[in-house]
């Protein structure tokens, strides 16, 4: 049998699985919203194969049916230790949801592209599910929606402010950002007490572990915290939009620090409590996680089933973790942390042997990137004065002094891979920052790794918009293009660059569009890579769309908020394309809709 489609080479999902490991009992089920792919993109899988490596009894349940007699919650029985749940790679309610709020009609997560096998908030739905299945079970949330919903958040799609997640999931514990070793500990921690669960096992057992938070049903133990810092109440904040604005100040400048506080709302008579993040992670346990035995592969159950987010990157190498980018919208410094863990070169040559041995290969590697494609190595100089530092960008307003823009490291691992027999091409297809780039590590990416089309987001064009989202000047972005340009003429290529814009951001008016519409003309620009502002979970720009004040200045900001305000803005990113009128009169009938809504995730 061909190891791809070993049964016994995944963790199981399913009884005959877990038998033919010789298993009577699981430590951990992990319920995810994604399709089941053994691959270190994906977190369930992930926090699957550390519990393994740990020594733990580990099951996938990927997309279990919720409607139903809920049989794909009870197959596996009740774990010895607790139940684990994800929504998936992104928030459910991204993944259902175009920015108009009408329903996708696929879902990239799900073999053959299927939308509907997962439920609108996910984690909530499958939490109270197991709670009512399991009373007393031990139940962990994690994964991007939970991470983004912690605290009080507002929710685009029922236009409100809603509590912490672990207020409606009823879930015992939340864990936030990448996950790998707070689930150890948990598991380690409740292995210890080893019973069934909060009957035996007091919540006083875990609340210590970093990066992880819980439900105080008192608050008497709240002044041990340590350095605390007391948000308003979740009611407080639904009564006044300033409060909330206030409390989301709060929350990012203590996610942007190295040593951060703990955190604590009140909700009605509970209160929610946030402990501060583990230290940034280094290389060495990084490398660890990528070294386990992933398969690199979607579960055989799914056959020969295409799921477009595994095509996408399954001959792709992400090279670090984190992002200093500070970006106002963007959700990855908040989830993943600001300061940046790279892997050894070693580590990423070894992922790339593996690579080679999978079917298909043909010799490319279709991104060797990260989160900023061109942040790998990067770091601050001086590291105790990034630990006195609160900014939510090392890039903007202007470049932090102290980090080390030392491209020899990355320059260093493309000409490694370069070197290798099998690899014909090495692309970079992540995002890179062209505010963070020299002439040679730019001639080294244009030259040698741009697949035809690179992909850069200024985002906007207008001033003021720019220095809401916090993105460098569109003069910098001109200043780029022209160098693409040159390195391409110079070397005889016909590459494209491809800019990503946002309409609707909170800031931007229709003139601003029209100065972005104006700048396309100019440069005979007709944008591909479009979106109109879909307001997620515990970003900056939400919360701006949101109040309407920017929490740092507390001054008001133009938000463009009615279906109709934000059509018109993204009408503003096809400007050679006749108006409906124009369209009726000459064609006999209506131009279609153009903006498709945005499907990936920032």
């Amino acid at each position: 049998m061909s190891l791809i489609t070993d049964l016994k080479a995944y963790l199981p999902t399913t009884k005959k699985e877990v038998l033919l490991r010789g298993w009577d009992e699981l430590d951990v089920i992990i319920f995810s919203g994604d399709a089941y792919i053994d691959h270190p993109a994906f977190g369930a899988a992930v926090i699957g194969r550390v519990l393994e490596h740990a020594g733990y009894k580990v099951a996938i349940v990927p997309q279990p049916d919720w409607r139903g007699d809920h049989r794909d919650f009870t197959k596996l029985g009740k774990p010895r230790l607790f139940f684990a749940i994800t929504a998936g790679s992104m928030d459910s309610m991204v993944n259902h949801y175009t920015a108009a709020k009408r329903l996708r009609s696929d879902d990239a997560y799900t073999p053959g592209g299927k939308a509907g096998m997962r439920p609108d908030y996910c984690t909530i739905t499958y939490s109270n599910i197991l709670r009512q299945l399991f009373p007393d079970s031990l139940i962990v949330i994690g994964g991007i929606e939970a991470s983004m919903r912690r605290l009080t958040h507002y929710d685009y799609w029922s236009d409100s402010l809603k509590p912490s997640i672990l207020v409606d999931s009823l879930a015992d514990l939340l864990v936030y950002g990448m996950g790998e070793k707070q689930i150890l500990e948990i598991a380690d921690a409740v292995d210890r007490v080893a019973v069934d669960r909060p009957a035996g096992l007091k919540i006083a057992a875990l609340e210590e572990i970093p990066q992880i938070a819980y439900i105080e049903m008192r608050g008497e133990r709240l002044e041990t915290k340590g350095e605390r810092i007391v948000l308003r109440s979740h009611e407080d904040a639904v009564k006044s939009k300033r409060v909330h604005a206030e409390n989301f100040r709060i929350i990012e400048t203590e996610s942007n620090k190295i040593h951060a506080a703990t955190i604590i709302q009140r909700v009605g008579n509970q209160y929610v409590v946030v402990n501060p993040p583990y230290p940034t992670m280094k290389s060495e346990e990084l490398d660890d996680i990528y070294d386990l035995p992933f398969m690199y592969h979607p579960h055989p159950k799914y056959k020969d089933k295409h799921i477009p987010a595994y095509e996408m990157i399954r001959f792709s190498v992400c090279m670090h973790r984190g992002c200093f980018g500070g970006c106002s919208f963007c959700t990855i410094s908040a989830h993943q942390g600001k300061q940046i863990t790279s892997r050894s070169q070693e580590s990423i040559l070894r992922q790339i042997s593996i690579l080679k041995d999978l079917p298909d290969w043909k010799g490319y590697l279709s991104d060797l990137g990260g989160p900023s494609a061109n942040m790998y190595g990067m770091h601050g100089e001086d590291i105790s004065l990034c630990e006195q530092c609160a900014r939510a960008s090392c890039l903007f307003p202007k470049i932090c002094k102290n980090l080390n823009q030392d491209f020899a490291p990355l320059m260093q691992i493309y000409q490694r891979v370069d070197a290798l027999p099998y690899i014909k091409k090495a692309f970079v297809g992540s995002g890179v920052r062209y505010d963070l780039m020299n002439d040679q590590y730019g001639r080294e990416l244009i030259l040698n790794h741009v697949s035809g089309r690179l992909k850069v987001a200024p985002e906007h064009t207008a001033t003021n918009v720019l220095q809401i989202m916090r993105k460098p000047a569109w003069e910098q972005y001109e200043k780029f293009y022209q160098f693409f340009t040159q390195v391409n003429r110079e070397a005889g290529l016909k590459q494209q660059i491809i800019p990503y814009f946002i309409s609707s951001h909170p800031g931007c008016t229709n003139a601003d569009m029209k100065h972005l519409a104006e700048k396309c003309k100019q440069m005979h620009y007709r944008p591909e890579q479009v979106q109109d502002f879909t307001p997620t979970p515990m970003t900056l720009a939400t919360t701006m769309f949101y109040t309407g004040l920017n929490p740092y200045t507390m001054q008001p900001v133009y938000v463009a908020r009615t279906k109709e305000e934000k059509q018109k803005q993204n009408a503003f990113f096809f400007w050679w394309k006749p108006t409906k009128n124009e369209a009726k009169s000459s064609n006999g009938y209506k131009s279609s809709k153009t903006s498709k809504g945005y499907k990936g995730k920032r």
